[in-house]
């Protein structure tokens, strides 16, 4: 086994500076057997959440990199980061210098799967159905800045926005912004099940069990013309109930790559003990992990329990002893690597300190110790889950300041629970819709955010997220942003524990393997390949 380690180049300068990439190369198979990847995400389609494919309704890392596939975008982040480009347009750009007019034409001859010619109708119909519907699992709050959009003719139409929006075309890079047909989907309602089409590069064919889907099948779009290079003619993607069952199947040659989410073991084993013909791939990751609060439940509606948990959550602990070297300690919801990042829990609360909390609980008059019960998803993050949680109540516990008990709960159970408000006290992982400072502010602070919380910062929402956003060159929102992490590590609405690194396992004779996620954990199946390396 060969262990490879790939650093892209910096994404329009918001990531730290980077080594050149490097990792295997060759020419693929246009044909051939079809490529079957393994993942542990799970996919169900039931009552809580009837549509796990409708971009109007999908708003996790799972369900997106299934859209992506099968949905195109006006944009889209090229391979190795940076500034999104055209796929189904040919041209966008502002036509302003305040951001707020983003024009875009059309490629010549896009069609849906179909044949149907895709027009420019089409795209404003799929971003107003998207606001119409107005899910409550969060993905209409990044469309929500559009005030109309004006169709000039079949491939030209203009989006005016209600307030400057420098980050706009990383926003139609994404799979909310997908380009659907008004034959295949209703303008007010989501289209429940698993199916997907559109225009991108990948048709769908889904194979169930139950409400479950256990494989999804992309076979080559014949009428796809967009910006894209694919590699190979049919890709499987197969759901494993964990990190061990997929593990197996990827020695035995029953799949040829697995992705999410390997286990902390098995990266650790594949880095010490190499296996025959089976390659460990690292990747730049910003995935992040937190604890959120439901700020209106009376157990943590004094931010002074909240602020206390900051003050003896010991990250270094969790990240050391769970995670290994996968995963470093967050002080901010803005990762390290990304510009804008600061470490203002740190700054604000330092080392974990049984007696700095004790003393923010009595001057705030509340009785210890507090019971609290931390809620986790059993099947979504992976295995190391478990065990993070256990470490944080055993933390916690530890103070005598708090009465922590834990509860798992599956990903199809948990997530509709979260939103209704259930949890106090709940943790969640962020894999960023694009990699800009304000995907790890907005999606939590702003209206219609992505946690449906109860929390209000009107600093945050009517001032420094729309400040930021005016801001053409990133760099220069800063001093907002770092106004806006203090707020976090004051309110404490939620609790950044760390963030990870991501890798990838495959079998040798697959190439692109180095290109198959980016830096936002999306699957770009389309750079797999069977060949010699």
């Amino acid at each position: 086994m060969n262990r490879k380690t790939l650093v892209l180049p910096a994404l329009a300068g918001l990531l730290a500076p980077a080594l050149a990439a490097c990792g295997t190369s060759g020419s693929g198979s246009d044909g051939g057997d079809a490529i079957v990847v393994g993942t542990t995400d799970q996919f169900v389609a039931n009552s809580d959440a009837p549509a796990p494919f409708d971009p109007a309704y999908a708003y996790d890392t799972g369900a997106w990199n299934v859209l992506r596939q099968t949905q195109q975008t006006l944009m889209h982040v090229p391979r190795g980061g940076g500034q999104p480009v055209p796929e189904a347009a040919s041209r966008c750009t502002f036509t302003d210098t305040e951001s707020e007019s983003y024009r875009c034409t059309l490629r010549d001859g896009l069609e849906f799967s179909d044949g149907k010619p895709v027009t420019a109708e089409d795209v404003k119909f799929s971003i107003e159905r998207v606001l119409n519907i107005r899910s409550d699992n969060g993905a209409a709050g990044l469309l929500a800045n559009i005030d109309t959009i004006e169709v000039k003719d079949a491939k030209e139409l203009v989006f005016h926005l209600a307030t400057p929006d420098a980050t706009f075309p990383y926003k139609l890079s994404t799979p909310v912004a997908g380009i659907v047909s008004g034959d295949a989907y209703d303008g007010k309602k989501l289209r429940e099940g698993f199916e997907s089409s559109g225009s991108g590069p990948y048709t769908l064919k889904a194979e169930t069990e139950g409400d479950k889907l256990v494989k999804a099948v992309f076979t080559q779009n014949p009428h796809y013309k967009g910006d894209l290079k694919l590699r190979n003619s049919k890709v499987e993607l197969r759901s494993f109930p964990d990190a061990e069952a997929m593990g197996r199947a990827l020695e035995s040659g029953e799949i040829d790559m697995m992705a999410r989410a390997m286990s902390p073991e098995q990266i650790k084993e594949l880095s010490e003990t190499p296996k025959e013909n089976i390659e460990l791939t690292e990747m730049p990751g910003l995935e992040i992990r937190y604890l959120a609060f439901n700020t209106k439940d009376p157990s943590v509606k004094d931010k002074a329990v909240r602020q206390a948990m900051a003050s003896v959550v010991d990250r270094g602990q969790i990240a050391s002893k769970v995670y290994g070297a996968t995963a470093e300690p967050l002080y901010s919801l803005i990762p390290s690597s990304i510009t804008g990042h600061t470490n203002s829990f740190f700054d604000k609360y330092g080392e974990p300190n049984r007696d700095k909390a004790a003393d923010i609980l009595e001057r705030a008059g509340i009785d210890t110790p507090v019971e609290l019960t931390l809620h986790y998803t059993t099947d979504h993050y992976g295995s190391g889950t478990a065990k993070e949680f256990a470490a944080l109540r055993d933390q916690l516990n530890a103070t005598g300041l708090f009465d922590v008990t834990v509860q798992g709960t599956e990903w199809s159970k948990y997530r509709p629970a979260q939103k209704r408000g259930d949890y106090a006290v709940y943790g969640l992982g962020w894999f960023p819709d694009f990699p800009d400072p304000d995907n790890y502010i907005a999606p939590f602070l702003d209206k219609d955010n992505f946690l449906n919380t109860p929390y209000v910062s009107t600093v945050a929402r009517n001032q420094l997220i729309p400040e930021s956003r005016r801001q053409a060159d990133r760099s220069a929102a800063s001093e907002p942003f770092n106004k806006l992490q203090d707020i976090v590590a004051d309110d404490v609405p939620v609790l950044p524990l760390w963030q990870g690194k991501q890798y990838v396992a495959a079998r040798s004779d697959i190439t692109g393997v180095e290109w198959t996620l980016n830096s936002s954990s999306d699957l770009q199946l389309w750079e797999l390949a069977r060949g010699t390396a």
